[in-house]
């Protein structure tokens, strides 16, 4: 990474070879570095948090949104933070998986809380028929839709648990997070095309009843796109700025 130049400090440093920086002032400039990615982080970890919990989801996004934009002011200073393309992919990622794991575990099992009889069933009724369709009636309660179950219990515990994972990792600029993501956008990516298999297959149980079938379920699909965002950029991006 091209640090910039530094001003030098006092005579000594004005001895020091043509085109070389200081020890004491490379340290200072990586402390101020590091303070400034930690401030934007604790202001995007928040945001991303709020967002992950859906309900919360309207209030995390302007709070996301300040710790970006104290990051661009970072990068504008010179100070050697972490590239916003980095940034934005990994929380995409994280707020994919959590939100994912989120619903999905409400689901997994008979579930009466006020939150999941608003957000599930509402969803259902508004969106998705299945998560709406004899909900509770199967053994183990929550979604009964065809092949609705099997998703929530498989994926919870492999795919939307490593997505969360491997974005952590690739916010750390860590080489095996870059890696899992390569992996788990991927699988991300046969998730959304057996999905859409599915709500096709069973589109009398999905769409059946719902206020907005086949347009309302594009709308939300949105949030699906984060592996075909990612996958160019993971395969392409030089693996140097990546630490072991």
């Amino acid at each position: 990474m091209n640090l910039p130049n530094l001003h030098r400090r006092n005579a000594k440093q004005d001895i020091a070879p043509p085109g070389t920086v200081p020890a004491s002032a490379l340290d200072e400039h990586e402390d101020e570095s590091r303070r400034a990615q930690r401030a934007a982080d604790k202001w995007m970890i928040t945001g991303a948090a709020l967002m992950g919990m859906w309900a919360p989801g309207i209030l995390g996004l302007p709070i996301f949104l300040r710790g970006v934009v104290l990051q661009r002011r970072a990068l504008r200073a010179g100070l050697s933070v972490r590239p916003m393309i980095v940034t934005l992919l990994g929380y995409l990622v994280l707020i994919d998986g959590c939100l994912n794991s989120l619903g999905w575990a409400m689901d997994m099992i008979g579930n009466h809380t006020l939150l999941s009889r608003v957000l599930l069933v509402g969803w259902g009724n508004m969106f998705d028929g299945g998560y709406f369709w004899h909900y509770n009636e199967l053994w183990v309660g929550g979604a009964a839709g065809p092949g609705e179950k099997s998703y929530v219990y498989g994926l919870i515990l492999t795919v939307f648990s490593m997505r969360v994972a491997a974005a952590i990792g690739f916010l750390q600029m860590k080489s095996w997070g870059r890696q899992w993501m390569i992996i788990t956008c991927w699988m991300g990516i046969v998730i959304w095309c057996a999905y859409v298999f599915n709500m096709t297959m069973y589109a009398d149980v999905r769409y059946h009843g719902t206020i907005f079938p086949v347009v309302g379920w594009w709308l939300y699909d949105i949030f699906y796109i984060s592996p075909f965002l990612a996958i160019p950029y993971l395969h392409t991006v030089n693996r140097e700025i990546f630490t072991d």
